[in-house]
């Protein structure tokens, strides 16, 4: 197939969607990428791009549409300005396409308004999208960025219908998002079931010197992935606070990221006086996270409580359970079932850090075989449900319209 895929984030951006398009290419299928100017997560233009140059390029054999649009920068008004700009200015540059595709999957984390370039390049193309929804809009406004007011939403919500409406399927990381989507008023079987699965070098890996000297000495927690206001990290931090209380001093809590919250985090760790606890080690490439990891005991996933959140699938918790270690959960919903049912290790409520610490104190006291078959446990479910191979299939299933 003859695929084009629209997504406001692409590499060198850290998203799912880069390995989607190589594993779809190793495939035997053609690829196309319509993207913005890289800037996630810190909001500035990664080296070499610019505004004001022609940014097109080829990544691993894949001809790469770069569109303009405004840097994310700090602050929600710079954040609303770059999504609209990449939506007016990817429209544009959708005009430009002139190579013939079977289809189009545009991938949706926020915002919704990637579907907007969508809708103009399905039709100058004569083909249609599929949308795959990794965000529920406009709920996440309310849930991630704090939105309330009553005009901004019903604006995106109107949008986000009619971008559900104009799709050939709409595709859903969690089928905790079906009965929302469905309220309103999409036709349930326009909707789709198809998870993220992870990137083929997630997997068991043997520990290296390099890496476990970069961690910390003790029982090492790691979350990996945005430091952002959705990821309700201080409830971490505080659990690890709880924790030090209680005399677990060789519990040491490791980040790898960066985002909008870190000077925060790192601010209120001081102040806390958690520096021997909580180590900011800041971000690494995709491809060293295994790495890290086999030198970490246990991992770590952790979002708000909201309603919305409760529904969605973190796709980090995919590369956790490829890894084969123990994972502490602070969610609520289609998350926390993940680990629970997989036997994977220990959730607890979104926000409660009395039950995180004390979850975390579990895990340390657990003999080093009980969290051994956690781990196994975690990759056996991740082979029987998100493994990468199976459902690069569904998908071609699904654009085929097989499925």
């Amino acid at each position: 197939m003859r695929i084009l895929i629209i997504s406001q984030y692409f590499w060198p951006e850290n998203f799912k969607i880069n390995d989607l398009c190589l594993g779809l290419k190793e495939k035997g299928h053609y690829i196309e990428v319509l993207t913005g100017l890289p800037n996630y997560p810190k909001g500035k233009f990664f080296e070499g791009y610019s505004l004001f140059k022609n940014n097109n390029e080829t990544w691993e054999g894949i001809p790469v549409h770069r569109s303009k649009l405004f840097p994310r920068g700090n602050g929600g008004l710079k954040l609303m300005i770059n999504y609209f700009s990449f939506a007016f200015f990817a429209s544009l540059k959708s005009k430009s396409l002139s190579n013939k595709f079977d289809c189009i999957l545009v991938y949706e984390p926020s915002p919704i308004t990637v579907g907007i370039p969508a809708i103009f390049a399905g039709k100058k193309l004569k083909i249609p999208y599929y949308f795959w929804v990794q965000d529920l809009w406009p709920e996440s406004l309310t849930a991630a960025g704090g939105i309330k007011n009553r005009f901004v939403l019903s604006f995106f919500e109107n949008i986000t219908k009619l971008i559900y409406r104009k799709a050939e399927k709409v595709l859903v990381q969690s089928k905790g998002f079906k009965n929302y989507i469905v309220n309103q008023g999409i036709d349930p079987d326009k909707i789709i079931f198809y998870p993220n699965s992870t990137e083929n070098f997630y997997q068991p890996v043997t520990p290296e010197k390099a890496f476990q000297d970069k961690m910390p000495q003790g029982f090492c927690i790691t979350f990996a992935g945005n430091l952002g206001e959705a990821q309700s990290l201080f409830t971490i931090l505080n659990a690890a606070l709880i924790v030090k209380q209680r005399g677990y001093h060789q519990i040491k809590w490791v980040f790898l990221g960066d985002g909008r919250q870190r000077e925060q985090l790192e601010k209120y760790s001081d102040v806390n006086n958690l520096k021997n606890e909580v180590h900011f080690l800041g971000a690494y490439p995709g491809t060293d996270m295994p790495k890290f990891f086999a030198c970490s005991d246990v991992l770590i996933s952790t979002l708000k409580k909201n309603k919305i959140f409760s529904l969605t699938i973190p796709s980090k918790i995919q590369s956790y359970l490829a890894c084969g270690k123990p994972i502490l959960a602070s969610l609520d919903g289609e998350g926390a079932d993940i680990i629970d049912n997989a036997g994977a290790g220990y959730s607890s409520p979104s926000e409660d850090e009395i039950l995180l610490a004390e979850n975390a104190i579990k895990l340390f006291n657990d003999s080093e075989e009980d969290r051994k078959k956690m781990g196994q446990n975690g990759l056996s479910y991740f082979n029987e449900e998100f493994e990468r191979n199976m459902l690069l299939d569904k998908l071609i299933n699904i654009l085929d319209n097989k499925s």
